[in-house]
């Protein structure tokens, strides 16, 4: 038996995946072989969900039917839409509301008797419930707004469908392709704790609807999801504020104040996604309101230059990029961590579905650290 505790399972080898490879100190990811900038720049979210599905990019023909798949999924039942108008109603977070739908979506789900080896019977699974979660989060926001759901556009991919649903109004071009590019971004990023907790649930060989709920819970937990929240939360306190934007992250530095959005648990470099969403920020500064891409450049600068996080291993993470361009969208900002979960389900799926074609299930040691031989005493003596 291992002595060695590792807090956090940090540094424990517990699977082999063809997935996400990241290069922390490169600033590299790659999603099957493919860099990210790559897919980014060049693919749809629809095929990167093939991509790591299937384990290979796919023609045009097999697009087609993979996205008229998912199009085919996306309506949600009356009771999935009531509910979200109750919990809408009371006020329930975002988070909470998302991990209610998904639970839910397995009552409709016409393959419910599969065999839990069927492992083409769970891909369809987690593909009906990638349909149908960008559809129960944009019904639950207009019901936040006291409107009605909008119905899902057929003839609009996954992103550019979420904003439809979510304003009634189709996206410009920019808007959806940058919308499109967030969501690849997001897709997977190794053995994250949301990832592993999927994969822990799915060792049990558990449904996939149980997975992706328990991948839900963990990316609700606001040291997994929820920076770039806290980000943008920074930059409101920045525009309220009287000071320059430049004289505000000086001060709050001298303050000994945290920025959020800066260091991760596995880069050591800036983000290879930040780069990407620094790109998108400016394109749609370019068209709009620039103040929230100064913003970020000024303090990304004043901490990484002028004050050597660069050099001490603590640079933009994604979610510093992040949590504006969902702004400059028009997105909420408590719906930044729900819309992390809309696309992060890809990688989810992708690692129940190859964790299981050679499955164990996840049992893991702890060490006792409680008393030893205690004396049983009855309850009348007590």
């Amino acid at each position: 038996m291992a002595d060695d505790l590792k807090k956090g399972l940090e540094g424990v080898l517990v699977a082999e995946s063809g997935l996400s490879s990241i290069d922390g100190d490169a600033g590299r990811l790659i999603y099957r072989g493919y860099s990210i900038e790559e897919l980014a720049r060049g693919a749809s979210y629809e095929e990167v969900l093939y991509l790591l599905w299937h384990g290979e990019l796919p023609g045009a023909d097999e697009l087609e039917s993979f996205t008229a798949a998912i199009n085919e999924e996306r309506d949600v039942s009356e009771d999935v839409l009531e509910t979200m108008e109750r919990l809408a109603a009371a006020d329930e977070q975002p988070m909470a509301a998302l991990r209610t739908a998904v639970s839910m979506f397995s009552a409709s789900e016409p393959e419910t008797d599969a065999d839990p080896e069927d492992l083409e019977a769970t891909l369809r699974k987690g593909r009906r419930i990638t349909a149908k979660i960008p559809t129960a989060l944009a019904a639950f926001e207009r019901y936040r707004l006291d409107e009605e759901p909008v119905d899902p556009h057929p003839e609009l991919g996954l992103a550019a469908n979420f904003l439809y649903m979510l304003t009634g109004e189709e996206p410009s071009d920019i808007h959806a392709e940058t919308f499109d590019q967030a969501l690849i971004l997001h897709a997977d990023h190794g053995l994250n704790a949301s990832t592993f907790t999927s994969m822990v649930i799915g060792s049990t060989m558990a449904d996939i609807y149980s997975a992706v709920t328990g991948g839900v819970s963990a990316l609700s937990g606001p040291l997994h999801g929820g920076a770039n929240q806290d980000v943008m939360e920074v930059l409101f306190e920045i525009d309220e504020s009287d000071l320059d934007h430049r004289e505000w992250v000086e001060q709050a530095n001298e303050a000994g104040r945290r920025i959020p959005g800066f260091g991760h648990r596995v880069y050591n470099v800036k983000d290879p996604r930040a780069e990407i969403l620094q790109e998108r920020s400016k394109e749609l500064a370019d068209e709009g309101d620039s103040k929230w891409y100064d913003y970020t450049t000024t303090i990304e600068q004043y901490l990484s230059e002028e004050q050597g996080l660069a050099e001490k291993g603590i640079a933009p993470n994604v979610d510093f990029y992040s949590g504006s361009v969902y702004y400059q969208l028009g997105i909420p900002i408590d719906m930044y961590t729900p819309i992390f979960a809309m696309s992060r389900v890809g990688g989810w799926v992708g690692h129940v579905l190859e964790y299981q074609e050679d499955n164990r299930l996840i049992r893991p040691l702890s060490r006792y650290t409680g008393p030893q031989d205690q004396e049983f005493v009855s309850l009348d003596d007590r």
